[in-house]
């Protein structure tokens, strides 16, 4: 990692961090607050800052440094590179913390691709197991498997899409399609795509010593009609990613595999015996600090460049560049 542990805590020190924007952004545009991102949306165009802010067990926990430019730029490679497998709303980075795309009508579901048993939320496919169920948002799950173990094959497993401090809960195709949610016809077209476009991330990830474990992408409907990826994706955030060495060994030593990616935050909260409900504890500053060297390595990893945050504050710096 090229980014050090000290500029990190200077970041820290300095107060380098993207958490709140005043009132004065609300020039571009009508404007709604996410858990990390805030959004803008002006004449069919949404414009959305990536805070540093971190969430877990939806929840916001605080901020981690250089957080958002991470997220908007590996974001910003994906959907470069993933495009013509399935279209997204990205138009251009006006900013290493900013995005233009294309105002579209978000689906309330979100599609959540898994490889493996695993996960430590509510809602995640590991949990589920561990208390004995054995089908999961409709696909059957044989006995006798273990944590962390490779699925035999990969699996979309949606979500519903909660609201800012609300919990996310899961769904069978079938359940949504009985709700009215979706038709069978699209589910079924947009969940091929998904799988295809995991499956691409899988090798892509994997010729970089990587696995792609998860992840969860968001849809929307552009103006014309074309469904799209909006958001994010595969980022630390929306992803979990494991190294590829040591797999093997620490699943026959029983242990967690090495992991670059927000899970070491979600197990951290765990440990202090946070998984959802109450009030969050406080991320101490060694933990915002080792968060952040594990999505910068995630970024350059992933995209082979060096990671050169922007050390201006961002406040500053993006109302000079947007407003």
């Amino acid at each position: 990692m090229t980014v050090s542990r000290e500029t990190l805590a200077r970041a820290i020190a300095e107060d380098l961090v993207l958490d709140e924007l005043p009132a004065s952004f609300d020039v571009l545009g009508q404007r709604y607050s996410g858990k990390v991102r805030e959004n803008f949306t002006r004449a069919g165009e949404r414009l959305i800052i990536v805070s540093d802010r971190v969430s877990a067990f939806d929840c916001v926990l605080g901020t981690i440094p250089f957080k958002g430019q991470v997220l908007n730029q590996l974001a910003a490679y994906w959907f470069e590179i993933t495009g013509d497998l399935f279209p997204n709303h990205l138009i251009s980075i006006p900013d290493a913390q900013a995005v233009r795309a294309v105002e579209c009508e978000p689906f309330m579901v979100e599609m959540v691709v898994r490889g493996y048993l695993t996960g430590s939320s509510s809602t995640s496919i590991w949990r589920a197991y561990d208390r004995g169920d054995r089908t999961f948002c409709g696909h059957q799950l044989a006995d006798g498997m273990v944590r962390h173990q490779r699925l035999p094959a990969n699996i979309v497993t949606p979500t519903t899409k909660a609201a800012k401090g609300e919990h996310d809960e899961n769904r069978s195709k079938a359940q949504l399609v009985a709700d009215g949610v979706i038709s069978m016809e699209l589910f079924d077209r947009l969940e091929q795509q998904c799988l295809s476009l995991f499956a691409h991330g899988q090798r892509l990830a994997a010729e970089r010593g990587l696995i792609l474990v998860d992840t969860k992408y968001e849809l929307g409907r552009r103006p014309d009609g074309e469904i799209v990826l909006i958001d994010e994706i595969h980022t630390p955030d929306s992803s979990r990613y494991w190294y590829a060495d040591g797999y093997d060994d620490a699943m026959a030593a029983g242990q967690d595999p090495r992991a670059l990616d927000k899970e070491y935050v979600r197990t951290w909260l765990v440990s202090q015996g946070f998984t959802g409900d109450g009030q969050p504890p406080a991320l101490p500053d060694e933990v915002r600090i080792e968060a952040a060297a594990r999505y910068i390595e995630t970024y350059e990893r992933m995209t082979g460049r060096t990671f050169e945050p922007d050390m201006a504050p961002p406040v500053e710096r993006l109302t000079a560049k947007l407003l």
